[in-house]
């Protein structure tokens, strides 16, 4: 029987992909009986709402009470965590770390939930629709991918960055700042006094362009995880249509589903990481080796 389940999951998710009819590029609002201007409810609510109520069950019931001769599920979770400890700790230094650590692991096992669920059936399938040549096409769909919808990404890079900068003032400081950005990173002693102040212009025009990757850093942040969720989901999408026309709706999607599987893993360990290294190039100086 467990040798049967990937062989039903993957037939239940080419059936809902068919399905969908097309892969829309906005969340759409539903309707719940009641008009909220404004709080519109859309899918992709739903669907962080689903997952975010899944990830705190499963840890409840994976680990439940923590012990101190840990069980076979609270072994599991501490082993992610290590994990992730491991990656995280060097990069914003021991100062940072604990205090960050929530936003950064949370981040991780959002996202990363997030883009598994827009591989599961019926994730973007769910919904009310009418048929089209003899295919069921959904067109108002119930559920659709929290991190395929714009508003979704762009809220977690705000957040992201509004954590940043509160951390960079509370454990680095307004001096370590305007130095990080503006300061002659050079020597006087070991490259003269003459050139240390020929330098000093210098570093302040890299400051200022800093200063404008900064501004932009959640712009990148946004359209990095959106465009590749979304274009993830057009390209599963399109594989399942050409694979039908052909016969082959089993056989041809099969690299490319795995592919965005392994995507949603990389993309959700990207943008922890990124975020990671904002607070550490502020936050971790002066730390020895960890820096």
């Amino acid at each position: 029987m467990k040798k049967l389940l990937p062989v039903f999951f993957y037939l239940s998710a080419s059936i809902s992909l068919l399905a969908s009819g097309e892969v829309h590029k906005k969340a759409e609002k539903i309707d719940i009986g009641v008009d909220l201007e404004w709080l519109p409810i859309t899918n992709s609510m739903v669907t962080s709402w689903v997952v975010s109520l899944f990830i705190i069950l499963l840890i409840r019931l994976t680990v439940g009470k923590p012990k101190l001769v840990p069980g076979k599920g609270q072994i599991a979770i501490e082993s992610v965590i290590g994990t992730l400890r491991s990656i995280v700790q060097p990069i914003v230094g021991k100062k940072v770390f604990f205090p960050s650590f929530w936003l950064l692991s949370g981040l991780f096992f959002f996202i990363l939930m997030h883009n598994v669920s827009g591989l599961l059936p019926g994730v973007g399938t769910i919904g009310w629709g009418t048929e089209i040549d003899g295919h069921f096409v959904v067109e108002d769909k119930l559920i659709r991918p929290g991190n395929a919808d714009l508003n979704m990404t762009l809220a977690l890079a705000l957040v992201s960055m509004a954590c940043w900068f509160y951390f960079i003032f509370a454990y680095a400081g307004p001096k370590v700042i305007l130095y990080d950005l503006f300061g002659t990173k050079a020597k006087k002693k070991d490259v003269g006094t003459v050139i240390y102040y020929c330098l000093v212009p210098l570093f302040l025009a890299v400051g200022v362009i800093e200063i404008l990757s900064i501004v932009f850093r959640p712009v990148s942040l946004t359209f990095r995880l959106f465009g590749n969720v979304f274009g993830g989901e057009s390209l599963l999408h399109s594989m399942f249509v050409l694979g039908d026309k052909f016969g082959l709706a089993w056989v041809i999607p099969v690299p490319f589903y795995f592919m965005e599987l392994l995507i949603g893993i990389v993309q959700a360990l990207v943008f922890m990481l990124l975020v990671a290294v904002y607070i550490g190039l502020i936050c971790n100086h002066g730390e020895g080796e960890e820096h």
